[in-house]
């Protein structure tokens, strides 16, 4: 077996235990991302994944999940791109596919899903720990304190998904007049293969016209998961409010407590959050047996996280050519600092919901304060939130 093929290996393994331990959303995982990827492994800097972060977050998409894609695609190809997106989602998919195939045996035997209650401000705490960490290690000049300030008012207050990449490129050009300040280096001609853009702008438009000509459930779920994952921006939280009215309100594919009672369920599960998808896209299938429930929730699952594969394997090939031009490697300042500030307003995003309550604020500081003085990883302190619950419903 050639080293190459044992560090691949080696890599998806890593990765696999990222995807059965990483809870929390983008903000979160970049965290874990940190410990795993670039301390323990160094497979980049810790800039450079900041930087990848950022870039994930300028396109639609889950962010966290291009992010890791990307770092697979990097190490290996295309070949290991899409595995590494395999072993990343996966797990969460399945397990969200089960959620919908057993929702109705909860609903029939009045099983309480009050268990999951202490998961969802431990998440805020792990939120706030990973903007804690990440302004700290990207922000440090005054035009950076003051653009990630400016940004976490903005997006806190926008609530727009469209905010997060037009704060990011407004961070960028910001930042880029500084670009006397860099080291001139060779600037090399720019290679762009368009294969991928090709590809993704392929599939949008033929599931576009399958969808709208043809009345057949499967392919209008994955059209509708395939166009929502080409234009979402900011992570997973911004599927809720969007899905909720397309698949609830609007088309009524799915009844408010099965939607409610799916994110309940995806708060405790690992990976990424746009898994949330296949639970949809499951319940969406309910009518058509257990074969037809697993085969929606593959075809959300597909739709959901192929636009953004695409888009990040087009970008991310010239990424590193674009890098070299130092306007560019100005304007990165500007948008680390505007990621940093995404994150803190993301904290208190996720805040609002929580119910006010001393229990539920010490879960948050109590998280906090945990992973910031120990070493305990964020995963065993939501298995301890999931106990708690247990025992106490």
């Amino acid at each position: 077996m050639t080293i190459r093929r044992v560090r691949y290996i080696i890599f998806l393994r890593d990765v696999l235990i990222l995807s059965v331990s990483a809870f929390g959303g983008p903000q979160a995982h970049i965290a874990m991302f940190l410990d795993m990827l670039v301390k323990k492994r160094a497979y980049l800097s810790e800039t450079d994944l900041i930087e990848l972060f950022a870039l994930c977050q300028i396109l639609p998409g889950p962010t966290s999940t291009q992010t890791i894609t990307a770092l697979g695609y990097k190490i290996g190809g295309s070949k290991l791109a899409y595995l590494t997106l395999l072993v990343w989602a996966l797990p969460a998919v399945l397990l969200m596919m089960a959620a919908a195939l057993t929702v109705d045996v909860f609903n029939d035997q009045n099983i309480s899903l009050e268990f999951l209650r202490y998961v969802q401000p431990m998440a805020v705490g792990i939120v706030a720990y990973s903007a804690y960490r990440i302004s700290s290690s990207v922000v440090s000049s005054t035009e950076g304190y003051l653009l990630m300030a400016f940004a976490a008012v903005c997006s806190f207050y926008l609530r727009s998904p469209y905010a997060f990449p037009v704060l990011l490129l407004l961070g960028g050009f910001i930042t880029a007049f500084k670009y006397k300040q860099q080291p001139e280096s060779e600037k090399l001609p720019l290679n762009i293969n368009w294969t991928h853009f090709i590809t993704w702008a392929a599939v949008l438009s033929v599931a576009g016209i399958f969808g709208t000509f043809f009345n057949f459930l499967p392919v209008k779920i994955f059209e509708n998961f395939y166009r929502n994952g080409s234009l979402i921006f900011g992570g997973g939280q911004v599927l809720i409010p969007l899905f909720f009215t397309e698949l609830v309100e609007f088309k009524e594919w799915l009844t408010s407590e099965e939607f409610i009672s799916g994110y309940a369920l995806v708060q405790a599960v690992p990976g990424p959050t746009f898994s949330f998808a296949a639970y949809l896209g499951a319940l969406i299938m309910s009518d058509w047996g257990m074969g037809g429930q697993i085969l929606g929730g593959l075809l959300a699952a597909a739709g959901i996280f192929l636009p953004g594969t695409f888009l990040i394997f087009f970008v991310s090939k010239f990424w590193e050519d674009i890098k070299r031009y130092r306007m560019i490697k100005a304007s990165l300042e500007g948008i680390n600092a505007v990621s940093s500030g995404l994150v803190i307003a993301a904290t208190l995003y996720l805040l609002e919901p929580i119910p006010i309550s001393g229990t539920n604020y010490g879960l948050i500081l109590g998280t906090f304060g945990t992973l910031f003085f120990t070493k305990i990883p964020a995963p065993f302190v939501i298995f301890s939130g999931l106990i708690m619950g247990f025992v106490i419903s």
